[in-house]
């Protein structure tokens, strides 16, 4: 018999299928004299993937730490599910930051099980609820391999697991392939779409790239250069089901594609 909890479905029962509703308001950030962001207004519904893109420094992983509750803005409100404040927000996100930060040390399967041992669960059970998934996960085989055995793509697995087994209801990713060449990191998009149509929750993705942001998101917000306010917003032209390569290269998706790069390009001026 499994240890109780073992299961992510248990594990992670109240988050599944729904996610949580993210609300900004009137948000505006600075760092001293600079100002990284103006007047943010933004509704995200339980269950919708958005995502984020604008110039460089713009101030993109700057709302994303707002959202988490790692910073809070000096200006207006954000609320997740309508709680405020910056330790109600971090207990009910998962942010996973552009480097994987796995721990050398440790084996794969206890750097996916990292987000349990850090709720108390103990390390047998926090095991087992991982290595259910690391079969699904593409994982299968190399539960024991330090984090240097594995690919770029595998780390990223491994990084994303983690953040998804912690079970909260809106998960914070911050450029998770930006690390990765052209060709993993569309297999990675490929199989992120996959792992999120498989376990539903909230998502914010910070990105870059443009044409990943359509692909992987229900929705696109354009933002403009510091301080950053939002210029734009377009609906996914495609499912995410689908496969990435007939994705990006339809008509319609081509043509959302360079209406956002405009808006991109008008924002940054």
């Amino acid at each position: 018999m499994k240890p109780q909890l073992a299961d992510l479905e248990q594990i992670s029962s109240s988050a599944r299928n729904t996610g949580s509703e993210l609300s900004l308001r009137g948000v505006s950030h600075s760092y001293g004299e600079l100002a990284t962001l103006a007047a943010i207004d933004l509704q995200v519904e339980a269950g919708e993937v958005v995502g984020l893109v604008g110039p460089s420094g713009c101030g993109k992983s700057t709302l994303l730490e707002l959202i988490c509750g790692l910073r809070e803005p000096d200006g207006g409100e954000i609320a997740i599910e309508g709680n405020a404040g910056a330790r109600d927000r971090l207990a009910r996100c998962a942010f996973m930051p552009q480097r994987d930060l796995l721990l050398p040390w440790y084996s794969a399967i206890d750097n996916a099980a990292l987000a349990l041992r850090n709720q108390g669960m103990r390390r047998e059970p926090a095991r087992a609820a991982a290595r259910d998934l690391f079969e699904r996960f593409g994982l299968g085989g190399f539960e024991t391999a330090r984090p240097a055995e594995l690919s770029g793509g595998m780390r990223q697995r491994v990084a994303f697991l983690r953040t998804l087994i912690a079970g909260k209801p809106l998960l914070a990713l911050d450029e998770p392939f930006a690390a990765l060449d052209a060709i993993t990191r569309g297999q990675m998009q490929e199989w992120l779409a996959t792992a999120v149509r498989t376990d539903p929750r909230t998502v914010v993705l910070v990105t870059h790239d443009v044409e990943e942001a359509l692909y992987l998101c229900d929705r696109v917000v354009v933002l403009s250069a510091r301080p950053a306010r939002i210029v734009a917003e377009y609906s996914a032209p495609v499912r995410r089901t689908e496969k990435r390569d007939a994705a990006v290269t339809g008509a319609e998706f081509a043509a959302t594609r360079e209406k956002a790069l405009q808006s991109l390009r008008e924002g940054s001026r």
